[in-house]
């Protein structure tokens, strides 16, 4: 069996799948159907300073291999997620857990981020300046390079844990937003969030989302995905978490190759509950197929 340990900002994962935000709630609902710790770890749901009941429906729509949503980061907040959501999930995941973070101004992203630093089950902060499906906040942050330097300046200044900006894919150039969060002190970049998508009815001839639009994602955005990655791992020194359109073991590997040193899955959490489960158990044969013996050893190597 190939060596499948990888390291993410100084802490070590025994894989590289790691389920995306807002696909994988707050791992126990998952843990109900399989032991959760066959995980890399897993980046629990957008966590705001407040609660949010998120956007009005319709909020999900189908298309043609993907979907988009407008679900708009509801969450019930970061004093719940501290107090309810976290004891819950040490019960079944031994674990250091990503906490995915966002906000509308940056000070609720410093008062979250330092909330979820303190505690002991978070390995990483992931600073998510990309959320397409929120006004005034998320991705109006991710898309300009001077006001991604602020957001991650002013929480890498706050927290002790390592600090990963969640990058918007909704950009001209990708690695321009990416050098700004280095240089901001970011351990790491993870992307790519949902791409800007709409979709119209025909029987009644408006957008079948109550938001307008909503974020695109599954195997349709996997080239996409890739490239952007491919482009920032050349433009940065820190570890780069790719995702995107990630549905099996053999598109793990294409994102590492690509530049990833661990790699989120999303949408085909929702198709398939167990995906993550079987991209692990899958990984070893498809790493023999390929002659791979050390996932370490392909990063960044097309």
């Amino acid at each position: 069996m190939g060596k499948m340990s990888v390291d993410l900002c100084g802490i070590e994962l025994e894989n590289p799948v790691i389920p995306a935000s807002g696909t994988f709630g707050y791992g126990y609902e998952f843990a109900e159907l399989y032991d959760i710790n066959c995980l890399g770890t897993f980046s629990f749901k957008g966590t705001t300073k407040e609660p949010r009941f998120g956007n009005p429906t319709p909020r999900i729509a189908e298309t043609p291999c993907g979907m988009l949503n407008a679900v708009g980061l509801q969450n019930p907040g970061v004093e719940k997620v501290i107090s309810e959501e976290l004891p819950k999930l040490r019960k079944c995941f031994r674990k250091k857990v990503m906490a995915n973070i966002s906000g509308f101004s940056v000070a609720d992203y410093v008062f979250t981020a330092e909330k979820l630093d303190s505690q002991e089950q978070i390995g990483w902060l992931e600073i998510n300046i990309s959320c397409p499906n929120v006004h005034g906040g998320g991705m109006s942050f991710g898309t300009d390079p001077k006001a991604a330097f602020e957001v991650i300046e002013a929480v890498r200044k706050a927290v002790k844990k390592p600090v990963i900006a969640k990058l918007s894919p909704n950009v001209t150039d990708i690695t321009e937003i990416a050098r700004a969060c280095e240089a901001a002190g970011a351990d790491g970049v993870s992307l790519i969030n949902t791409l800007l998508g709409m979709r119209i009815s025909l029987k009644t001839r408006k957008p079948v989302l109550r938001n307008i639009t909503g974020g695109l994602s599954g195997p349709a955005v996997f080239p996409v995905a890739v490239r952007m990655v491919y482009q920032t791992a050349k433009a940065v020194r820190i570890p780069v978490v790719g995702m995107g359109g990630v549905a099996s073991a053999e598109n793990v590997l294409e994102m590492m190759l690509a530049g990833a040193s661990a790699v989120e899955i999303g949408a085909e959490n929702l198709r398939d509950p167990f995906a993550c489960r079987k991209i692990i158990e899958e990984l070893p044969a498809v790493m023999e197929e390929y002659g791979i013996e050390n996932l370490k050893d392909i990063i960044g190597r097309a």
